[in-house]
């Protein structure tokens, strides 16, 4: 099986060797790379190293945290590395997908992720709900107050222009128009 490594530092400073040096340990002849914060959703060497894998192919990582944002996110590349037909090591956590036991952890970590992901669902459901009952107005704020819609409907009505109104309110022609309602 052709193995392939990814390593990741989050910032310019850090330094590859560490992870490079376990990943030729590991059996990688190519290994791509991204100097960026896991928590950007562009990195291009993950984007090369997912392009590469298939059948046959297994993708190392030394780290867990070095592939994934999130818990979500990384069962979410794990579930694409699945379809490509091809395997995960991560050196650190003994994971290795090739294997029965390897695939059982990489299922509860799924799970796990599936429980998370419901219950901030919950919480944000509820939280919405406190926040209505307290009579908490949700949404963004209205640009126009009630007594600028009045003063634009009555510019309108005067002869005043659209665009006219709206920029002396401050605020687009499509926001006025909205803040004023179907009949405007």
């Amino acid at each position: 099986m052709e193995r392939i490594g990814y390593a990741r530092v989050s910032t310019q400073d850090q330094k590859l060797h560490l992870q490079h040096d376990a990943l030729k340990a590991a059996g990688c002849l190519t290994i791509f790379e991204d100097q960026t914060s896991g928590t950007r959703a562009k990195r291009p060497g993950l984007d090369k190293v997912l392009a590469k894998l298939g059948p046959g192919v297994v993708l190392v990582v030394w780290r867990l945290d070095r592939l994934g944002r999130s818990l979500s996110h990384l069962v979410e590349v794990l579930k694409l590395i699945e379809a490509k037909g091809a395997g995960f090591v991560s050196l650190t956590e003994s994971i290795d997908t090739t294997s029965a036991g390897g695939r059982l952890v990489f299922h509860m970590m799924a799970a796990l992720a599936e429980f998370e992901r419901t219950l901030i669902v919950e919480r944000t459901q509820a939280g919405l709900t406190a926040a209505k009952s307290r009579g908490v107005k949700l949404g963004p704020k209205r640009k126009l107050t009630p007594r600028q819609i009045e003063h634009g409907r009555a510019l309108l009505t005067s002869g005043e222009t659209g665009h006219a109104v709206a920029q002396s309110l401050g605020v687009s022609r499509a926001t006025l128009y909205r803040a004023l309602g179907p009949a405007s």
